[in-house]
């Protein structure tokens, strides 16, 4: 992998994370597309510590909160909204967790496919649909509970396949009961910081004991890039959301699974 295929990837990884179109998806397809060879998941890892930094950049001011309010609650203080909300992202980060550290292998191996891709860009875009089309909307993010986050949770565990999204899955779950399209996206946002931290981690320390050599350098550069891109796509998302809604990423997802069905197939 030369420097420009990573700067590449590294846009590709900071515009879409955050959309709910499947940034491990377009990760996989375009090496596949444009005849490159495959990166590999360790550099998949390191451009998502890049969204990582920006989705931590963003919410700093919240994320700090949340650890305030957190410890004045362990300390006896009244639990807030915020202190909650640490509860919430911490179980609804256990099922993907869990699914992660037992199929890491089997994802890493078996469904990096263009075929499983189109798939699930299509079943999952639908079911995005569906979600937004019958959405209640009636419950904001004083109204999170331990349920939502279970269930949310469960949800983002199927991000681990291709081409599903893990913001899309979030989002369609929080939506499918009852949260609104911020509290939905903004629970989403929060929910991968402990994902791609750990998955981060894990990664870096398999690196660090590889024999296989490892491009540091093209890696500290998909940082970077998808770091950058990811923090401004972070805003423009959340404001193109409470303007038009999700529709266009729903046709998007179509268009795209039928095109990867038909080359692929």
């Amino acid at each position: 992998m030369d420097y420009i295929q990573a700067i590449w990837l590294a846009l590709l990884q900071g515009l879409t994370e955050f959309l709910p179109i499947s940034s491990s998806a377009h990760l996989i397809l375009m090496p596949v597309l444009l005849k490159w060879p495959d990166q590999g998941l360790a550099f998949d890892v390191a451009v998502h510590i890049g969204t990582l930094i920006a989705v931590v950049s963003y919410y700093r001011q919240e994320l700090l909160a949340m650890a305030a309010d957190c410890l004045g609650a362990l300390k006896g203080n009244p639990a807030t909204v915020e202190s909650r909300l640490v509860w919430y992202v911490v179980i609804g980060t256990i099922p993907a967790g869990l699914v992660g550290i037992s199929m890491s292998e089997t994802v890493e191996t078996m469904l990096r496919s263009p075929i499983v891709i189109a798939a699930a860009t299509i079943v999952f875009g639908l079911l995005l649909w569906i979600a937004q089309y019958f959405a209640k909307e009636d419950r904001n993010k004083e109204k999170i509970t331990w349920r939502d986050a279970v269930i949310v949770g469960i949800f983002q565990a199927l991000a681990l396949i291709p081409g599903t999204s893990r913001s899309g899955i979030t989002i369609t779950a929080g939506l499918l009961f009852g949260l609104n399209r911020e509290t939905s996206a903004r629970f989403s946002f929060l929910l991968s910081v402990p994902l791609i931290a750990f998955a981060g981690l894990v990664k870096t320390a398999d690196l660090f004991q590889s024999q296989e050599p490892v491009m540091w350098d093209a890696m500290a550069i998909g940082i970077v890039v998808s770091a950058i891109v990811a923090y401004l796509t972070i805003g423009w998302f959340l404001r193109l959301l409470d303007r038009v809604g999700l529709m266009p990423f729903v046709v998007y997802r179509l268009f795209l699974g039928v095109v990867l069905l038909w080359i692929f197939l």
